[in-house]
C-alpha cells in the first residue's frame, strides 16, 4: 500500500484527483445498482419487463451517448463534462429513491446512464492528457482504484439496503454531490490553448466525426477489443449461472459468487501495477494486448475441463466442482485485464493522434459496449443450447475461441502496424 501511494503521490494533483475521483465514482455506482432490480421488483412491486425496461434505460442511454460526451468533454473541457456528469448523477441517485412512477424512474435511469457518458470519456482523456508519456503506468493505478470501488462499493451498499434502499440512494446521491462540489474548486482546468487544439476549433461535428470513422486503424482495434469486454462481463454472467448450476441457490451459491467478484478486485488491486511494470519492460503495447486476450480466452479452459469430471456424489465434491473452475477462470480474466487494459487505454490516445481524445473514447466506449450486448445474447445462447443438448462445454469452448480469434486479430495489427502512432493528421476542413 505504501509503494501504491508513493506511486500515485508521483503524478501532477490533477491525476491524482482524477484517480481518487474515479474510486468514488465507482464507489457510488456499485453501492446501488446491484440493489436496484430488487428495490423495484419487491418495494416497489414492479413487473419483470418494467424492471428490465428502467435497467435497459441506463445502459442505452449510457451506450448511445458516449460519442456525443466525448465529443462535448474535446470542445468544451474536460472538467465542465466531469462535473456536469456527477450533478446529473447526484440527481438521478436522489429520484430513484424518492419516486414511485415510472415516468420518474425511467427518467431518473435515463440521467444516471447520461451522467456516464458524459464523465467517463473526459476522465480517461484528461487523465491521458496530463499523464503525459507516463499514461500507461498512469491507466494501471487508474485501474487500481476503479476496482477498489468496484469491490468496496457492493458491501457497502448491502449494509445500507439492509436498513431501507432509499437511504441506499441517498447516501450515493450524497457521494456524487461531495464529488462534484470537490471538482469544481479542486480539479483544474485544462490550459486553454490544450483545449483550443483537441476540440478542432472551426471544425463541425460531423466532420470531426467522418474523419475518426475514416480512421480505419481505430475502428478495426476497437472491433478486434470488443472480445476482451464481453469475456471480462462472464464474471457477472456466466460464471455466476455455472456457480450457481452445480451449487444451486442457496448460502454456499451466494458466498461463492462473492468469492469471484473478491477474487477479480482484490487479484487487480494487489497485483496491477506490478503487471504492468513487468509486461512493459518485455513487450511492446501490441505484443502486451495480444497475450492479454490470450489469457483471457484460456480463462475459460478450467471450465471446459471440469466438463470432462464427471458430477460427485459427495457435496464437498459437488461445491469443489461449483467453486474451483469459476474462480480460476475469474483469477484469469483479471490477470488478462490487467496485461491490457493500460495498454488499450494508450493504444487508443497513439491511434486517436493526440487529437479528439475524448471523442475517440466515446465512440470506442460505444462499439465495445453494442459488442458486449450482443456478446451477452450469444453466450445465453450458448449456455441454453448447452444445457438442451447435454453439452456442457459448448460455452466454454465458445468464449475460449473469442478470446483466440481476438488475439489472432490483434496480432494481425500489430505484425502490420496498424497499432503504432499514425502520422501527424492535416487540420480538418472548417465547415460553414
Amino acid at each position: 500500500m505504501k509503494g501504491l501511494l508513493t506511486q500515485v503521490r508521483s503524478y501532477e494533483r490533477s491525476v491524482q484527483l482524477l484517480m481518487v475521483n474515479q474510486f468514488t465514482i465507482n464507489l457510488g455506482f456499485y453501492m446501488l445498482m446491484p440493489y436496484l432490480a430488487a428495490h423495484l421488483s419487491g418495494t416497489l412491486g414492479l413487473a419483470g419487463w418494467i424492471v428490465g425496461l428502467v435497467l435497459g434505460v441506463r445502459n442505452f442511454s449510457q451506450q448511445g451517448m458516449f460519442l456525443v460526451g466525448g465529443t462535448l468533454a474535446d470542445r468544451l473541457g474536460y472538467k465542465p463534462m466531469i462535473v456536469a456528469g456527477c450533478v446529473l448523477r447526484t440527481l438521478g441517485f436522489a429520484t430513484l429513491g424518492l419516486v414511485n412512477s415510472l415516468p420518474a424512474l425511467l427518467a431518473a435511469s435515463a440521467a444516471t446512464g447520461l451522467a456516464g457518458a458524459l464523465f467517463n470519456p473526459a476522465v480517461r482523456a484528461y487523465l491521458a492528457a496530463d499523464a503525459g508519456e507516463r499514461r500507461v503506468e498512469a491507466f494501471a493505478l487508474f485501474n487500481v482504484f476503479y476496482q477498489a470501488g468496484i469491490l468496496l462499493g457492493p458491501l457497502v451498499g448491502m449494509v445500507l439496503t439492509g436498513v431501507d434502499f432509499r437511504v441506499t440512494c441517498l447516501v450515493a446521491a450524497g457521494i456524487f454531490a461531495l464529488l462534484s462540489a470537490v471538482q469544481i474548486r479542486a480539479l483544474p482546468a485544462r490550459r486553454a490553448e490544450d483545449a483550443q487544439r483537441e476540440s478542432g476549433e472551426g471544425t463541425g461535428v460531423l466532420a470531426q466525426w467522418r474523419g475518426i470513422l475514416a480512421n480505419r486503424p481505430f475502428l478495426l482495434f476497437s472491433v478486434a477489443m470488443i472480445g476482451s469486454y464481453v469475456l471480462t462481463f462472464q464474471v457477472y454472467l456466466a460464471l455466476p449461472l455455472e456457480v450457481r448450476r452445480l451449487g444451486g441457490d442457496g448460502e454456499f451459491g451466494t458466498a461463492a459468487v462473492a468469492v469471484l467478484f473478491a477474487v477479480s478486485g482484490l487479484s487487480t488491486i494487489l497485483g496491477q501495477t506490478r503487471v504492468t511494470a513487468w509486461c512493459k519492460a518485455r513487450y511492446e503495447p501490441g505484443q502486451a494486448l495480444v497475450r492479454g486476450l490470450l489469457a483471457m480466452g484460456t480463462a475459460f479452459v478450467p471450465l471446459l475441463l471440469a466438463t470432462l469430471v464427471p458430477v460427485p456424489d459427495s457435496r464437498i465434491g459437488l461445491w469443489l466442482l461449483a467453486a474451483v473452475p469459476p474462480t480460476l477462470a475469474a483469477l484469469l480474466l483479471a490477470l488478462g485485464t490487467m496485461i491490457a487494459y493500460p495498454f488499450e487505454m494508450d493504444t487508443i490516445v497513439r491511434l486517436s493522434g493526440d487529437r479528439l481524445v475524448a471523442t475517440h473514447y466515446g465512440l470506442y466506449n460505444t462499439i465495445c459496449g453494442i459488442g458486449i450486448t450482443v456478446g451477452n445474447l450469444g453466450t445465453g445462447a450458448a449456455l441454453d443450447a448447452a444445457r438442451a443438448a447435454g453439452m456442457p462445454a459448448l460455452p466454454w469452448l465458445t468464449l475460449a475461441a473469442l478470446g483466440l480469434a481476438c488475439a489472432a486479430a490483434l496480432h494481425g495489427l500489430h505484425r502490420t502496424g496498424r497499432l503504432a502512432a499514425p502520422p501527424a493528421a492535416a487540420p480538418l476542413p472548417a465547415t460553414a
